[in-house]
């Protein structure tokens, strides 16, 4: 190993920093762009009230090398389009006065800096060291008032699939029955 200097490092706390809990959270969006080629828009939050305000930005802070959540693709594909009109009527029930319809305001660039509510769930995945882990996804967005009023239902934990998933596909039987052999 190199020789590395620590007298000016400060030591990590054991309990490392606070995680952001599942849950229901009001944001307000700091960056947004549109990916015409791939039909999406890419919009980056932070979180706004309570505990966690500005939960990205400090983890920013922190450890300015490091590439934070906090971000969110709406894809506008046609198949998409219920959900993409979700998030732009939860972006304009959450911001009196504004309007983004995908129409007549489709200027992504207007949403900076409004707020929206969103729905934060857990997810299992596999770590590069081979461990499961668990990181947030957005579940669903949702207008401030409902965030504040509660009406929402944080979602159960999404696990990978076990291996006792996998037994349960039924065996394909002899491979020279198979139609595309």
């Amino acid at each position: 190993m190199k020789p590395i200097d620590l007298s000016n490092v400060q030591e990590a706390s054991a309990g490392g920093s606070s995680r952001l809990p599942a849950g229901g959270y009001v944001v307000r969006i700091g960056f947004a762009e549109d990916v015409p080629a791939k039909e999406y828009i890419r919009v980056q939050y932070d979180i706004t009230e309570g505990e966690y305000a500005d939960y990205y930005f400090k983890r920013q802070q922190e450890h300015p090398d490091w590439m934070w959540g906090g971000v969110i693709y709406k894809s506008y594909k046609p198949k998409a389009l219920p959900m993409f009109k979700r998030f732009c009527s939860c972006v304009t029930r959450s911001n009196p006065g504004y309007i983004f319809d995908g129409n007549t305001n489709a200027d992504e660039k207007t949403l900076v800096g409004k707020k929206l509510g969103l729905v934060l769930g857990e997810e299992e995945y596999i770590g590069n060291d081979g461990t499961i882990r668990t990181r947030l996804y957005v579940a669903t967005e949702k207008s401030i008032e409902d965030i504040h009023a509660g009406n929402f239902k944080v979602p159960a934990i999404k696990k990978l699939p076990t291996r006792e998933t996998f037994s349960e596909i039924p065996d394909p039987g002899d491979a020279d029955d198979l139609p595309f052999s």
